[in-house]
């Protein structure tokens, strides 16, 4: 809309409208691009979230860590093991994906850390698990 008048008076009116809304509604007027910028109160919960419920896998966060970086995540999570106990040795059990990595593109980090913490470190595939999930055992 050109005219101002004509501006102000759709603003009028959509707030005539939105008196009639239970709802507090706030209406700023327009915006850069032309287009009326207003906030409403939620009253309740989005429908969405009343008829799902987060993922298992992403705990709603809708990704997932790769395997590699979860690769890094254990080793990290070992280095700080290590400094709080001292086990005979350190069993890591993970989806297949995340062993396999450590199996191959990751088995030098893996060697240098164990020699690095004077301590073996072993691996168990759990095919149940999660790409994101895994277990450090304390043996």
């Amino acid at each position: 809309m050109a005219r101002e008048d004509h501006q102000a008076a759709v603003l009028e009116e959509f707030r005539k409208q939105l008196a009639r809304d239970r709802v507090k509604t706030q209406v700023s007027g327009y915006s850069a691009l032309g287009l009326v910028e207003m906030t409403r109160k939620r009253t309740r919960e989005s429908l969405a979230h009343m008829l799902c419920e987060p993922c298992a896998v992403c705990e709603g966060k809708g990704i997932v860590k790769t395997a590699r970086t979860v690769c890094y995540d254990i080793l990290r999570e070992i280095l700080r093991e290590a400094r709080q106990f001292n086990p005979r040795e350190f069993r890591v059990v993970a989806a297949p994906e995340v062993i396999d990595i450590f199996l191959d593109e990751e088995s030098q980090h893996l060697a240098g850390l164990s020699d690095f913490i004077g301590k073996p470190i072993s691996l168990k595939s759990e095919g149940a698990m999660a790409q994101e999930q895994y277990d450090i055992v304390l043996l």
